[in-house]
């Protein structure tokens, strides 16, 4: 006993010095660490020079606790990853096996290459975690054969101390290697899949940056995004579910040889019923698995059209369609709902299942001894039955859900098998020569290209062309001519059928529509380039953007929303024009860059950028602006995929027909006045000059202030009791959780109780075996029944604040004013993992945790109550644990929501990626992009594999503790003289030690769990306390339904601003636009058009001054009532995934003979009726299937079939060519002829002939006349008609300072 007792001393005290090394080691005195500079505190995690020690007790992590304990962690504090963990070796090991894979044409065979890939590459260091669950899975069988040995010790005529002390030491080992096995199964494991994950993760983001056209066809942007979300984060699980899955089935065998060892045939017919119990856990999971399923498919479909309605909320708040897609979105999560209301009742059923299967197999397995008497049934062989069945329970409940998991990883890797096996770009598309030779840029011969291969009739036909070096070519034709298809055959992204591409030089592409990243100006502009301050001066200048950058806080660090919501289309579109100046290539392709800006802009830019800047470079300009073609060296008029005609402007003016039209319809678009006054030319000189001498120097650094993009708010340390008050509350649950500690209790009691009475039979000889059988069988089932009311009611609880905080959180959003939606990006309200959280984690982690803490004061009751000196070491034991699960969270709520920030951006970046891959590969900047997410997944690994390891930290730690415990009991135990305690008191004291660990383990677990889940409410909390909109609708003040009778708008000094401490946008804006009247609203960007729109819409609210509708304040009625009688177009058209009816008429008011006459007014018609499904014809998400003329067209449609008495265009005819607007104009004259018609406009022949011209500067209004009278004098609308002109009329207006 005293060698026992110093042996465990010492080696108790050995530990205590050696964390006591390691938490007061000071890095800085280190002699081992090289001297760093202060920028890296941290540096590299210690695992890397953690010796085997540390290793073996997770003490290398203690630096970072220690951190974590002291102040707040932020992200910089992690320690970055050690090599072999890192993103970039795991893709270059898979990636090499991948091609060795590939190179043996086994690509051809129906195996999954995925599969093949990472078991060749991970197999030998998962052979380490096999040893360890192995060795978990021994340690955890012996535990029963040591209790046997036990209790047959205290049975023992003769009491031997050292037998005792043997049997204890053997306990102490066992516990000793369960313990550390386990949890370093657990991590290594874990730490294997974060490596898997990693490999697939890059893997999916480098395929796409090859994927064709095609193969984007096949596999949208959300898809892409979900395999990397869904399909290789489950690789992240998967070492550890496939090592549980096999080490369990061995811990089930191993169960049933402990238990033909002690029973002998008495063993036989509870196997059967082991068999039976087992085998109802398999159609149980596969519904289980259904349910999750079906769950999965509903929550895709309801976050697919959630991220559509925050991608499009402006629209539908100007349309006020708020309504009928809140309905949409609840509509799609009570399917959902069904689901998951299915899986928690159907978990309800599977605890029923688990806690009846260990009552029915023991009482079998008892009355089998009784008949057959093939062991007596006494203490031993009891209680042993009970701690067998015990260690088989887990394997029995958990191998069906790890196989239904495994079947998942299967799907999932079959998915990116189909992936990446997908055709790739080829590089022999077009032959690349990396500089200009002296007589080409770029030569295309007999070219033939088409979308896709199969279809026989080619996008492109018959393409030869020829470009020299430093030409300016105009490329033109009506919509869906195949202009920028075009381009894309020389970018190589359109499948070559026949004939060849050559490109001498590097290119730089503008898209036609704008494709912004996330982050800064400046980042954008460069581009991964670093910066030249000259050269990046001078192309903000030429795209007119310095202006812009001025107007905000900080300069051209002010960040960009996700996709450039904060900023207006002119300013997204010149950002990218910029990027493409900056680039310096060679060749430069423009699609259709003009058509968000305002007239004079996009003569500045034309000038000032294509013919000036980009002088000596080769360009081709798609534009449908035809009165830039004069100035270009080469003009292509294209239409139905072929280049009709070619040739200098001057020779197509006289030999070509289709080029003829289209200049005659610009030129009919002119109806006020064919030639400008030169003393007007001359103004505009003049004025031009005088500002060109007083620019100012342009602002690039920031200033403290508000960014357009708001930072993600969180709380930092420990919230307390508030966010689980706030769950209840929400929810209304309390009644259900008091209903779930009730039943929880009777539970724990029922089961203390039958256990009990087995203890108490043994020594009672007037109890016979069916007596005691009988007894414990009914008590047993009875308290299944409770537990199973435990588990409905905490199902219970958590659909109703699913329910609560879902519908809070839906209204909240819905109602949010437009400024939110501005400055909060999409994929942080898109919060699906919070309300998944919130769907499945939270009411069983708060149910788990209550029934852990009763049932470990239930197990130190029933210790105590044999040896009572166990409540000493307990209650230390509890103490120490306590402060240990304290100093651990104080990081691990940290670290679980610094990750809550660092999964977003990498799916961020793979969206962004996938819209704009285009972009990245003309720019050939595929390897930078590839680099960036390499170092963002890195980020988020880190953060991962510090939270298992700091998990791992605590619960090793907390198993030591209570270890003590069991240690104690059973040495205290041996102590005990002979005859002062009965053996099946004994046999029950040591059973339920056993489990001590365990029970504290999954309670520690899931305290941690629940104090990291519950940042889920405190985040969905902050989102329902947006500041809300004015209601819809204001009751007792609604307008009559014949409101607005007339259509008269009165601005009275008006002035807005966005936010409190912002500057004011609108200045004091006081006019009248006359009932009917045509108002004509232009001014240079930033002058407060857009905000005037919305203003008048009532999407954000005045400061003062107020707007009046027919003598009626917009602001003292209902948002509904405003904005459901005014139309719009807006400037970005906007389609919704479904079919041309449900964009058309998203409410259904209307029958399909008005949406046929709308669509044949506005120009679709011929289109819609060429497609067999006609108006039920597909439109896909965004609309992409549909040209940005087309989607203008659809937006036209919508009005034309409200036909409200207020019509506003906001710059709706910009992305259509001149032929097409001018028959629109006249259609929007003769339909709305009595109305109000308020146009935003870039083209200056779209306001020429209104009633009146609105001219905004710098958010005031400048001039407020008929345009004649404006025509008349020296006028800022006068300037603005003379530039336009003179760029229309010169040639060489390029060179002309009016236009600078």
């Amino acid at each position: 006993m005293v060698l026992w007792s110093v042996n465990f001393l010492l080696l108790f005290c050995a530990f205590g010095n050696i964390n006591h090394l390691i938490f007061q080691q000071n890095p800085e005195k280190s002699l081992s660490k090289p001297l760093l500079d202060k920028k890296s505190n941290i540096g590299q995690t210690e695992l890397g020079q953690a010796s085997f020690l540390s290793r073996l007790t997770f003490s290398w992590i203690n630096s970072l606790l220690r951190l974590g304990y002291s102040k707040s962690l932020a992200l910089e504090d992690i320690p970055s990853l050690v090599s072999e963990d890192e993103a970039n070796l795991a893709y270059q090991k898979f990636s090499d096996t991948w091609e060795s894979l590939l190179g043996k044409g086994v690509s051809n065979k129906p195996s999954n290459l995925v599969l093949q890939a990472i078991a060749k590459v991970y197999f030998r260091e998962n052979i380490f975690v096999a040893i360890c669950a192995f060795l978990r899975t021994i340690s955890v069988v012996v535990s029963p054969l040591i209790l046997y040995a036990f209790v047959n010790h205290a049975n023992s005529h003769e009491k031997d101390l050292f037998e005792g002390l043997c049997i204890v030491g053997c306990l102490i080992l066992a516990k000793l290697v369960e313990s550390l096995s386990q949890r370093h199964c657990f991590f290594h494991s874990r730490r294997s899949g974060m490596r898997m994950r990693s490999a697939l993760m890059v893997a999916i983001y480098q395929k796409q940056l090859k994927l064709t056209s095609l193969g984007r066809k096949r596999h949208s942007t959300g898809e892409i995004v979900n395999y990397v979300a869904v399909d290789a984060y489950r690789m992240g699980e998967f070492p550890w579910w496939f090592h549980s899955g096999w080490s369990f089935a061995f811990q089930l065998f191993l169960g049933i040889g402990v238990l033909f060892a002690v029973v002998g045939i008495g063993a036989l017919p509870g196997l059967i019923s082991l068999l039976i119990c087992g085998l109802l856990n398999f159609p149980f999971a596969k519904i289980l698995q259904k349910c999750q399923s079906n769950f999965m498919l509903a929550q895709d479909e309801r976050l697919r059209t959630t991220s559509e309605i925050l991608n499009s909320m402006k629209i539908i708040k100007l349309q006020s369609w708020e309504e009928k897609f809140k309905n949409l979105i609840e509509s799609l999560r009570d399917r959902e709902f069904k689901w998951l209301a299915e899986a928690h009742f159907k978990k309800a059923y599977g605890t029923l299942l688990y806690w009846t299967s260990p009552t029915i197999i023991s009482s079998v397995i008892f009355l089998g001894c009784a008949i057959l008497r093939s062991a007596p049934l006494n203490a031993s062989t009891i209680f042993t039955i009970l701690a067998t069945l015990r260690c088989m329970g887990e394997p029995v409940r958990l191998i069906p859900e790890a196989l239904s998991v495994l079947i998942q990883v299967k799907v999932s890797l079959d998915r990116l098998n189909i992936f990446l096996l997908d055709d790739e770009l080829q590089n022999d598309e077009i032959i690349r020569t990396p500089s200009q030779i002296l007589d080409k840029s770029i030569k295309i011969q007999c070219g033939n290209f088409s979308w896709d291969p199969e279809f026989m009739a080619p996008t492109l036909r018959e393409i030869n062309l020829e470009i020299n070096p430093g030409k300016k070519i105009g490329v033109c034709g009506p919509v869906g001519a195949g202009k920028s298809s075009l381009l894309y055959s020389i970018l190589g992204e359109i499948p070559k059928v026949s004939g060849t591409v050559n490109v001498y030089g590097s290119i730089a592409y503008v898209s036609q529509t704008s494709w912004i990243q996330s982050g800064t100006i400046r980042d954008n502009i460069l581009f991964g380039q670093p910066i030249d301050q000259m050269r990046y001066e001078k192309a903000i200048i030429a795209c007119a953007l310095d202006k812009d950058i001025n107007s905000f806080d900080h300069g051209d660090l002010t960040e960009i929303g996700q996709r450039g919501l904060n900023m207006s289309g002119g300013q997204k579109q010149r950002i990218q024009l910029a990027r493409a100046v900056y680039n310096d290539a060679d060749i430069y392709l423009l699609d259709d860059p003009f058509s968000a800006v305002d007239a004079h802009t996009a003569a500045y830019l034309f000038n000032n950028c294509v013919m000036a800047a980009l002088e000596k470079k080769t360009v081709i300009l798609v534009t449908h602006q035809v009165e830039f073609l004069q100035s270009v060296d080469h003009i292509l008029v294209m239409e139905d995929g072929k280049i009709n005609e070619s040739g200098s402007y001057e020779e197509l003016l006289t030999s070509g027909m289709a080029f003829e039209q289209l200049v005659n319809a610009h030129r009919d678009a002119m109806t006020v006045h064919n030639k400008v006054d030169s003393v007007q030319i001359e103004v505009c000189q003049r004025s031009c000059l005088k500002k060109g001498n007083s620019e100012g120097e342009i602002f690039f650094e920031g200033v403290p202030g508000v960014q357009l993009t708001e930072k993600e708010k969180t709380e930092i340390g420990d919230v307390g009791w508030k966010p689980f008050r706030d769950y209840l509350q929400v929810s209304e649950g309390s009644f259900f959780l008091c209903l779930s500690l009730i039943t929880q209790s009777i539970f724990v009691a029922l089961q203390a109780a039958a256990t009990y009475w087995l203890a108490l039979g043994i020594q009672v000889p007037s109890i016979s075996p069916g007596m005691m059988i009988g007894v414990y069988t009914v008590t047993s089932a009875l308290s299944a029944v409770f537990v199973y009311l435990r588990t409905l009611f905490a199902a219970h609880l958590g659909l109703k604040a699913s329910k609560a905080f879902f519908s809070g959180f839906t209204n909240a959003i819905f109602k949010a004013p437009m400024l939110f939606f501005d400055s909060t990006p999409a994929g942080r309200i898109l919060t699906d993992k919070y309300l998944s959280i919130l769907d499945f984690d939270i009411p069983f982690a708060m149910v788990f945790l209550v029934v852990s803490v009763i049932e470990l004061l239930t197990m130190i009751g029933i210790m105590a109550a044999v040896t009572w000196q166990v409540v000493i070491v307990a209650s230390l034991t509890t103490a120490a644990v306590m402060y240990f699960q304290g100093y651990y969270l104080a990081s691990a709520r940290e670290l679980v929501r610094i990750t809550g920030t660092t999964k977003a951006p990498i799916m961020n970046y793979v969206a962004e990626t996938s819209l704009g891959v285009v972009n990245i590969r003309a720019f050939n900047l595929v390897n930078s992009f590839f680099q960036n997410y390499v170092k963002l997944i890195d980020t988020d690994a880190r953060l991962f594999f510090h939270s298992n390891a700091a998990m791992e930290w605590i619960l090793l730690r907390v198993e030591a503790l209570q270890n003590l415990t069991l240690f104690t009991t059973a040495f205290l135990l041996v102590l005990l003289p002979k005859g002062f305690v009965a053996p099946g008191l004994v046999a029950l004291s040591l059973s339920y030690a056993l489990t001590l660990t365990s029970t504290q383990v999954f309670l520690t677990r899931w305290y941690c769990s629940l104090s990291n889940y519950i940042i889920s409410v405190e985040r969905i909390k902050q989102f329902m306390h947006i500041p809300s909109e004015p209601p819809e609708i204001e009751e007792g003040r609604r307008p009559p339904s014949s409101w607005p009778p007339k259509g008269r708008i009165e601005l009275q000094a008006l002035n807005i601003r966005y936010r409190q401490t912002a500057p004011l946008v609108l200045k004091g804006i006081t006019c009248t636009f006359r009932e009917g009247s045509r108002v004509g609203v232009v001014g240079r960007t930033g002058s407060g058009k857009s905000t005037l729109i919305s203003a008048l819409f009532h999407l954000v609210e005045p400061e003062s001054g107020r707007i009046l509708i027919d003598g009626l304040d917009i602001c003292s009625i209902g948002l509904k009532d405003l904005r459901t009688k005014l139309s719009i177009i807006p400037q970005e058209p906007t389609l919704f995934r479904g079919s041309v009816r449900t964009n058309m008429d998203p409410l259904g008011l209307y029958s399909d003979d008005e949406i046929w006459k709308a669509l044949e007014k506005c120009q679709l018609k011929a289109t819609i009726s060429s497609l067999p499904n006609l108006l039920e014809s597909s439109v896909s998400e965004e609309g992409d299937n549909w040209s940005t003329g087309q989607r203008q067209l659809f937006c036209l449609g919508r009005v034309l079939l409200r036909r409200n008495r207020i019509l506003v265009l906001d710059e709706a005819t910009a992305s259509i060519d001149s032929a097409t607007d001018a028959i629109l104009q006249r259609i929007i004259r003769q339909e709305f002829s009595e109305c109000t018609v308020i146009t935003v406009a870039h083209r200056v022949p779209t306001v020429i002939d209104s009633d009146m011209v609105m001219v905004l500067s710098c958010g005031k209004l400048v001039e407020y006349d008929e345009p004649s009278k404006l025509m008349e004098t020296n006028s800022s609308f006068s300037n603005l008609v003379a530039e336009y002109w003179s760029s229309c009329k010169r040639p060489d207006s390029y060179r002309n300072p009016c236009n600078l």
